[in-house]
């Protein structure tokens, strides 16, 4: 029998999940003091529910605690964010290898229905000036997520979900980007193609130049470490 959730795990879940939020959008800025009461009034819930939120946060490495001293949202740097690039494409490209190994039919049929809907949504929600598009970033990550979740291993998978939702964070903060010169659909259609097609080598290399060009546009605008 399935467990059911009390109030105060609803109210937790909450709670962590519009901070997670804010803190990715950048609503909550990097290095800002996260006080209790504040946080409180402006999420309409509870101290307790705040507190849990904030330690699930902190084991996201997207809050700081800091003994004594309450929270802080984590700061960024130029370096943490190509030690973030790193990793990244270490685990990812593993689990993308072992999906292709895989390779089953909800797998396959995952890949290829996410790139399609991905490619129906426009990055931009304007034509004359470049403004995000959540319909397309929420689109984006489920095709990224579903490339590596044919690997089934629960541990990657979480691990990568949290990696990718860093990078976005680290998105957010350099700025709204058009990326000219690339064209970031085909881009994601060639690894969708070499994924489906068994070839682990190119899938994977595809994935990292992929990365790897957004990175080029993302690190110049990031502060270097103190």
């Amino acid at each position: 029998m399935a467990q059911v959730e009390s109030a105060a795990e609803s109210l937790t879940r909450r709670a962590y999940a519009q901070l997670r939020q804010d803190i990715i959008e950048g609503t909550l800025q990097p290095g800002s003091k996260l006080k209790i009461q504040e946080l409180t009034k402006a999420y309409s819930t509870g101290a307790s529910p705040i507190r849990e939120a904030l330690s699930h946060l902190a084991s996201d490495r997207l809050v700081n605690r800091i003994e004594g001293r309450g929270f802080r949202v984590s700061d960024v740097s130029r370096e943490e964010f190509l030690d973030l690039l790193r990793v990244r494409i270490w685990v990812e490209g593993k689990a993308l290898a072992e999906s292709i190994a895989i390779a089953d039919p909800a797998w396959e049929d995952a890949v290829l229905s996410t790139n399609f809907r991905l490619a129906q949504s426009a990055r931009s929600t304007r034509e004359d000036r470049f403004e995000p598009n959540a319909d397309w970033e929420d689109k984006h990550k489920r095709f990224h997520m579903a490339l590596i979740e044919g690997c089934r291993s629960p541990i990657a998978i979480r691990i990568c979900d949290q990696l990718y939702d860093q990078n976005i964070r680290y998105r957010k903060i350099a700025g709204p980007v058009a990326y000219p010169g690339r064209n970031v659909a085909n881009e994601h259609d060639a690894i969708a193609q070499a994924a489906l097609a068994r070839d682990a080598e190119k899938a994977v290399r595809l994935l990292q130049e992929h990365y790897a060009s957004t990175a080029d546009y993302v690190r110049d605008c990031l502060p270097p470490a103190d």
